[in-house]
């Protein structure tokens, strides 16, 4: 088996000709650029023909929140990750904000109805794999301006976990952040396990 791939057929983001002095020296450290300056070629890691990574599986809900990779500047980060462990799966939901199919923001300026839209899009990523908040075992909230919108998160929050009579509750942390686009003011990332059916 073939354990390296030409760097060439990757897609470079960077200008690998204004790299700064401490770039060249960490990216040497990681094997990616060789002694003279040059990209190497991505090696397999060799631990790995022995002890497989965990399969991991993209998830997609495009009827309601587009894909990363689609921004007009592509962000590397999968919206959602499921992991099998047996009986059991894991699903890893990357922060999701009040984004639409086309990748747009939705609702400017409007934090309550920003908050509902980054539900409606959890939700859908959730269903995607067959699973619903009830196997939500943590979230963690990201708010532009915790002491501005935290009170009307936790009036919302709270009702959407009452109507759906989670018990007990997710685990959660809420921080005061600055988000990837000035125009959003709250972003979720979720962790839910359920068991295989």
């Amino acid at each position: 088996m073939n354990n390296t791939i030409d760097f060439k057929e990757k897609k470079l983001l960077i200008d690998l000709n204004n790299l700064t002095k401490g770039e060249k020296i960490e990216m040497k450290k990681l094997g990616i650029l060789s002694e003279s300056d040059k990209i190497t070629a991505t090696v397999y890691p060799a631990i790995h023909d022995e002890r497989p990574p965990i399969k991991k599986h993209v998830v997609h809900a495009p009827h309601t929140i587009n894909e990363a990779y689609n921004y007009q500047k592509p962000s590397s980060f999968s919206r959602a990750l499921r992991m099998d462990f047996g009986d059991y799966k894991v699903l890893l939901i990357s922060g999701t904000a009040s984004v639409n199919e086309e990748g747009k923001p939705e609702h400017i300026g409007d934090f309550k109805a920003q908050l509902w839209r980054t539900y409606v899009n959890v939700t859908n990523l959730l269903e995607a794999e067959g699973m619903t908040w009830h196997d939500v075992v943590r979230t963690t909230n990201y708010l532009r301006d915790i002491e501005r919108d935290y009170a009307e998160f936790n009036k919302i929050r709270t009702s959407f976990y009452s109507w759906m009579n989670l018990d007990p509750l997710p685990a959660s942390t809420g921080i005061q952040a600055r988000l990837c686009w000035e125009t959003l003011l709250v972003e979720i990332e979720v962790y839910a396990v359920c068991k295989v059916n």
